[in-house]
This record gives C-alpha cells, sequence and structure tokens, in this order.
C-alpha cells in the first residue's frame, strides 16, 4: 500500500495535536486489546510494523487513508478511533456491522481493553451449515444467547441445538463451531480477547 501521507480531518473545537494523541492512543489500545502484535496488525493491514510503530508512537503523520485501513483491521469504525469524548459517544456505542466468515456481526463492547469481554450480536444464516467448514480451537470459554431461530452447536463429535430464549456456555478448548438451523438466526454472545479473534476477526485482504 502507498506510504503517502494525506491529511486527518480535525474537530474545529479541538486542538489537531491533541486529537493526534487520541487517536495514537487508541490505535495502540485496540491492537492490544485484539491481542494482535505489531507484525499482525501490519499484515492485516497491508503495512509494515516499522510504519505502525511509527504512528502508535508519534514519529509519523496519520493520514485518512491509512486510518481507514487500520480502522478496518482492527474491525472498528474510523469514528471509534477519532470521536472525542465531548458528548455521548464516550457512553453510547452505535454499532457497525461487519462480515467474518459468513457472519454478521454489530459488536456491542469497545475493543479498548486488553482484559475486558468481548459482546456482539450476531445474524447466523444457514449457508454456513456446510459440513466441511472448520471448527475453532482457543483458550476460554464461549456464552451465548439465541434471540431468534435455532442454532446448532458442535462441539466435537456432538451437535447440540439451541433455541430462542436458550443459552449455551461450553469450553473452547473443545473443537467448535455454531450453525443456524432452517432459517437465519440472531443470538447476543459473549467472547474472550481469543474467542473474538477466532469468530469475528475478519480477514483484511
Amino acid at each position: 500500500m502507498d506510504d503517502t501521507d494525506c491529511p486527518m480531518p480535525t474537530d474545529a473545537r479541538g486542538d489537531p495535536d491533541d486529537l493526534d494523541d487520541l487517536v495514537r492512543s487508541r490505535l495502540r489500545s485496540m491492537r492490544v486489546a485484539l491481542g494482535y502484535s505489531l507484525d499482525e496488525l501490519a499484515a492485516r493491514a497491508n503495512l509494515s510494523a516499522s510504519t505502525i510503530s511509527r504512528l502508535e508512537t508519534g514519529k509519523r503523520a496519520i493520514g485518512l487513508d491509512v486510518l481507514q485501513v487500520l480502522a478496518r483491521a482492527l474491525n472498528a469504525d474510523v469514528t471509534a478511533l477519532v470521536a472525542r469524548a465531548d458528548n455521548d459517544d464516550d457512553v453510547v456505542i452505535r454499532p457497525v456491522a461487519t462480515v467474518a466468515d459468513g457472519m454478521t456481526a454489530w459488536p456491542l463492547t469497545r475493543p479498548d481493553d486488553a482484559h475486558r469481554m468481548f459482546a456482539a450480536k450476531l445474524r447466523v444464516d444457514p449457508v454456513r451449515g456446510r459440513r466441511d467448514r472448520e471448527l475453532h480451537v482457543h483458550p476460554g470459554r464461549d456464552w451465548f444467547f439465541v434471540l431468534s431461530g435455532r442454532v446448532v452447536l458442535t462441539l466435537g463429535d456432538r451437535q447440540i441445538v439451541v433455541g430462542a430464549g436458550e443459552a449455551a456456555e461450553f469450553s473452547t478448548m473443545t473443537p467448535h463451531r455454531f450453525d443456524a438451523v432452517d432459517g437465519p438466526a440472531e443470538l447476543i454472545t459473549i467472547l474472550d480477547r481469543d474467542g473474538h479473534r477466532a469468530h469475528l476477526a475478519p480477514t483484511v485482504r
């Protein structure tokens, strides 16, 4: 990707330098929260690790083009990186839909704390129910609550149907996946950092 800078939009009510510091801090905290090393984020964003390091440390200006690419790589909206906390945006979360592994996901928490859990609303379509689809394994536990439809949870050799109004919790060291049954299903899920990366992080090309 071209490393040329273009000006980043600034808030007329604020100092551009303060905005730069805010964006740099959020960029690093979101990267750490999602568990990405500099090299891993660089690969997802098609940038060099040294470029991201210079962005985070203030040794390189933050261009809007680069900011957009990094936001996508972090599964976030650009406003999550640049919005100032001078209104309700520091409290109210306005989910932006993303598509990952055939699911539509609306993040319900901000990826800004390395130790927090991640919540999301998911729409799962039956097309995901192919038997050859990969089973995930990662440390921790997953939890989900089915809002509508039915979900079949595959845990190793077991298949468990979870209906609307029911919840499931399980160890993620067992190979697992979940698929919709008979029609689209909507659910709320709570994942730790490893679960977020396994299930919700899109592949950035």
